[in-house]
């Protein structure tokens, strides 16, 4: 999803390395070409210090641990590592050759401290403790890898200036979404009915008749709220379950639960999740802020991820196999980690031990 997603979202994703490093390892991207030595020093960079790993990990989890020899780390690392640099190489070619543009000083400085910035967002989000700081993480990398990765994010945000479909997260741009769409924002409060599936027909015939919110809690909830009614709680757009609260309601009517439940399972049992809003209230904007933000960023992705997916379309890929195969995936064009055979499929040592009788010797 990603490098067009800088100061929207993660920019940085995946990265790592891999020890079976060879001689003529490289990845080139239309005319530009990242030479096998210059990516080995990247690799090592990352698999010689804690706090770039951390940061990584945080931007987009992967696996970064050790590889089979000393300062490697597993192929899928250096896979997702290799993507992000075609991502980077990719955008880095786009700009340059459809709009001519080259960041100036002050467009690299300030790509610096966004990259800087979405690490130490991202490490938080996370809850992850990184030993030392996003500044010291880019520190961390070669000159060569840093410079790639501030030019990439200097042309990551120039790009997004020229996308018509994106929004600019500008003060006056979230006021007037906010205010578009204000009912998506409203304080939610909601009571829950969780409901056996052998009861499903019966609280649906109960519901039909005209049965209360409450009452239908009381009669078949197994939630301890049924001693409230239902009543769970309310929600601002403040609150971390906003989201999945605002999702369960969706266009539900005030005080009606929905026809279609949703399932949850607890201790290998399945329930039905009734979700019923009982109260709408408008938040104000000071308060929405975040989720306003959140939603512009997801829209924004959105377009940001189709244009990188169409920049990689067009541009002529080569990535060495032993980092992994460029092609298509579920999730898009990317760098797929070179598949190992299953441990349980290697269940003998005969063949290696035993005199050959083949003409093969």
């Amino acid at each position: 999803m990603r490098r067009l997603l800088v100061l929207l979202i993660v920019a940085f994703v995946g990265a790592g390395a891999y020890g079976a490093w060879t001689a003529t390892a490289s990845v080139k991207v239309d005319a530009a070409t990242l030479s096998a030595s210059s990516l080995r020093a990247e690799l090592s960079a990352i698999a010689g210090s804690s706090t770039l790993d951390c940061y990584l990990t945080a931007l987009s989890p992967a696996s970064y641990g050790p590889g089979a020899g000393a300062d490697t780390i597993v192929a899928s690392g250096a896979a997702a590592w290799t993507n992000l640099r075609v991502e980077g190489m990719a955008i880095e070619n786009y700009v340059a050759a459809t709009f001519h543009h080259v960041a100036s000083a002050s467009e690299l400085a300030q790509a610096q401290s966004s990259l800087e910035g979405e690490m130490t967002q991202a490490a938080s989000a996370h809850q992850l403790n990184c030993p030392g700081t996003s500044a010291q993480a880019l520190a961390a990398m070669t000159s060569e890898m840093r410079a790639s990765e501030i030019r990439a994010q200097a042309d990551s945000v120039y790009l997004l200036t020229k996308m018509n479909s994106a929004i600019p997260l500008t003060a006056a741009n979230v006021t007037k979404y906010y205010y578009s769409h204000v009912a998506s924002y409203d304080t939610i409060c909601v009571s829950v009915a969780v409901v056996r599936t052998t009861d499903l027909g019966a609280f649906a015939k109960d519901a039909a008749a005209g049965m209360s919110v409450a009452d239908l809690a009381r009669k078949y909830s197994l939630d301890s709220s049924k001693t409230k009614g239902g009543a769970y709680g309310c929600y601002p757009p403040t609150s971390s379950a906003y989201a999945t609260v605002r999702a369960d309601v969706a266009t539900t009517a005030l005080n009606k639960f929905p026809l279609t439940p949703r399932a949850i399972s607890s201790n290998g049992v399945t329930y039905a999740l009734f979700v019923a809003p009982t109260k709408r209230s408008a938040t104000p904007l000071g308060e929405a802020e975040g989720a306003v933000v959140a939603d512009l960023q997801a829209l924004n992705a959105s377009s940001a991820n189709t244009l990188k997916q169409q920049i990689l379309f067009r541009a002529a890929i080569k990535v060495d196999p032993s980092l992994g195969r460029w092609g298509l995936t579920s999730s898009g064009a990317m760098v797929v980690a070179p598949a190992t055979p299953p441990a349980a499929d290697v269940n003998s040592t005969s063949l290696l031990t035993t005199p050959a009788t083949s003409p093969y010797q």
